[in-house]
């Protein structure tokens, strides 16, 4: 594991933390090539339902450590930052980005790639490849796009300005905006439950929304998901614990294929 980058797993949910608090949490570049792996050992992970991604020391991530941009920007498809990105959004469980501070540039790359993205309220958002010279990487730009909105994205990338919470609510890019100091109690509840729920109901959702969002064909996604829903006995766990009036226990686990 790089230096700046580790995980823990409690209670169902795994915090993978930006720990270089001395550079905003910018991630270097063997930074970016740790992430995937981490990412694919917590994917093969029974106990791990949901995967938070966060920074230390009160901001998310500043971005790619410009001193190495270099070795972080290839040509576009073998960016050390796209390769992170594509195993994040690709990653199987829920994954929600919780931030405090700046979000800049790759940090954006990073929250935008998560399932659902919460934010203090006095974070900070921008992406800065206008202040470089530089393109930003086109799977990132065309999932921003799909955030957001084309307008939203031309004015971040063509401004590289800094927005607040609230614009990044407005525009798409935030799901919620937590009161300063409230994030990490409104993520641990909101995790809590996701972690109490369906994996399986949230796997197929995440896989045929992604499509959808893609546009790409569903069909053949939704019919091996109900093929999966008729052998994993959770509807029966789910049913049951409605008439009993009990929290459902739901066991079903990421199929690795």
């Amino acid at each position: 594991m790089a230096a700046g980058l580790g995980f823990d797993v409690a209670a169902g949910v795994a915090t993978i933390t930006i720990d270089r608090p001395a550079k905003r949490n910018a991630m270097s570049a063997d930074m970016w090539r740790a992430l995937p792996g981490i990412l694919e050992t917590l994917a093969k992970d029974d106990a791990v339902r949901v995967v938070v991604l966060t920074g230390a020391g009160g901001n998310f991530c500043a971005g790619a450590d410009i001193a190495e941009l270099g070795d972080i920007h290839r040509d576009d498809d073998s960016h050390l930052s796209t390769v992170a990105e594509r195993a994040l959004a690709a990653f199987p469980k829920p994954t929600l980005a919780a931030i405090e501070g700046y979000c800049v540039g790759g940090g954006c790359q990073l929250a935008a790639a998560c399932d659902l993205r919460f934010a203090a309220e006095d974070a900070r958002f921008g992406i800065t490849p206008a202040k470089l010279g530089i393109v930003y990487p086109a799977a990132a730009t065309a999932r921003l796009v799909r955030l957001v909105g084309p307008a939203a994205a031309k004015y971040l990338l063509f401004s590289a300005d800094l927005v607040g919470a609230g614009h990044a609510l407005r525009i798409g890019l935030l799901d919620e905006v937590v009161p300063a100091g409230g994030l990490r109690d409104r993520v641990a509840a909101f995790t809590g439950t996701l972690a109490s729920r369906s994996l399986l109901t949230q796997q197929a959702t995440k896989d045929i929304v992604d499509a959808i969002a893609a546009g790409g064909p569903v069909e053949e996604k939704a019919a091996r998901w109900l093929a999966e829903v008729a052998l994993s006995g959770e509807v029966d766990e789910g049913v049951a614990a409605f008439l009993e009036r009990r929290p459902p226990t739901f066991t079903w686990t990421t199929p690795i294929r």
